[in-house]
């Protein structure tokens, strides 16, 4: 907030995470239980922007582990904090923005049988607010449909697709995502990756850059012409967009970092140019169901606004200035 402030930024969207399960859970961080929700929503109001919240409980024991959705007692907790969160949004009584669950659908994808999210058991029905819906994958996306529906009414829900799902085959993650239910929603979240390039290109364990084992193939191509580049990621999401009930798209966790024609940086100075790439091409995105972009760092050591060297000011103020129309 400090560097939003001193900086002059107009930030449309002000997004946190709600994570953890059990001790030290989001419910837990500010007294009473889940004031911090409501605590970001007032600081997003002060400037003019609507709060954002990131769902991230399923992965509280791991994100893979899907062991969780056949434990009562962790569903319970489960259960109850969504509960308390849109509450709390209704309470707020202003749009909010809910993003479900990064990862976990993915990973559901993946250890169902078959892919079929009906075939991968979680306690759904025990919760009285969801006592008609099955117990499985897809009565969980129905109850925290259905909950946002009754407690937060003005609230705004989206579900991110995971690549990783069905990798080899695009169609089957947007058939996945049907199949839960997700063209019932409000929005489509896109993730253009957690880390700055640079990172990956650096393969820093320590900050958890060296996923799929290589340093190449994360820094797209601007012009559009080497793989991989930003018609391609584009394509994708158009797909998503028509396949997924024509929702709208935000893109969420969008990387801050600075283009170079250098490899890798250093820690808050990694190279990326999804940033600029999306602020001077932004009538792209909404030609592909584009709404909006949620810029921010999926992880500490990564370039942030205050390391930045006023990019974000600059490319931001300069498309505000002359924002792209939406369809």
């Amino acid at each position: 907030m400090s560097a939003v402030q001193s900086q002059n930024l107009r930030p449309n969207i002000y997004e946190r995470y709600l994570d953890g399960l059990g001790a030290g859970d989001w419910t837990t961080w500010d007294s009473p239980a889940g004031s911090y929700l409501s605590m970001v929503a007032a600081e997003a109001d002060s400037i003019g922007a609507v709060p954002m919240f990131t769902l991230y409980q399923m992965a509280a024991d791991g994100g893979n582990n899907m062991s969780v959705l056949s434990s009562s007692s962790f569903m319970s907790a489960y259960w109850a904090n969504v509960k308390l969160m849109f509450q709390l949004i209704g309470a707020f009584g202003k749009p909010t923005l809910v993003n479900l669950e990064p990862d976990f659908w993915g990973f559901a994808q993946v250890q169902a049988k078959d892919g079929d999210p009906t075939q991968l058991f979680a306690y759904v029905n025990s919760n009285p607010d969801c006592a008609t819906l099955s117990n499985d994958v897809v009565g969980i996306a129905g109850c925290l449909l259905a909950m946002g529906r009754k407690y937060a009414p003005r609230a705004y829900i989206g579900f991110p697709p995971s690549d990783f799902g069905d990798p080899t085959n695009p169609a089957g993650v947007i058939a996945f995502m049907n199949a839960i239910g997700a063209q019932h929603a409000d929005f489509i979240v896109a993730q253009t990756g957690d880390r700055d390039a640079g990172c990956f290109e650096t393969m820093n364990s320590a900050y958890g850059c060296d996923r799929n084992g290589t340093a190449t193939g994360w820094y797209w191509d601007e012009s559009n012409v080497t793989t991989p580049n930003y018609q391609q990621h584009l394509a994708k999401i158009l797909t998503w967009h028509q396949g997924i009930g024509g929702l709208p798209v935000i893109w969420w966790q969008t990387p801050l970092g600075v283009p170079s024609s250098t490899p890798g940086g250093t820690a808050y100075n990694y190279r990326n140019n999804t940033e600029h790439y999306f602020l001077t091409h932004a009538s792209e995105l909404t030609a592909v169901g584009g709404l909006g972009v949620v810029f921010g760092t999926g992880e500490n050591h990564q370039t942030n606004i205050t390391t930045d060297g006023g990019q974000f000011q600059s490319l931001s103020g300069a498309y505000l200035g002359s924002p792209a129309s939406i369809p």
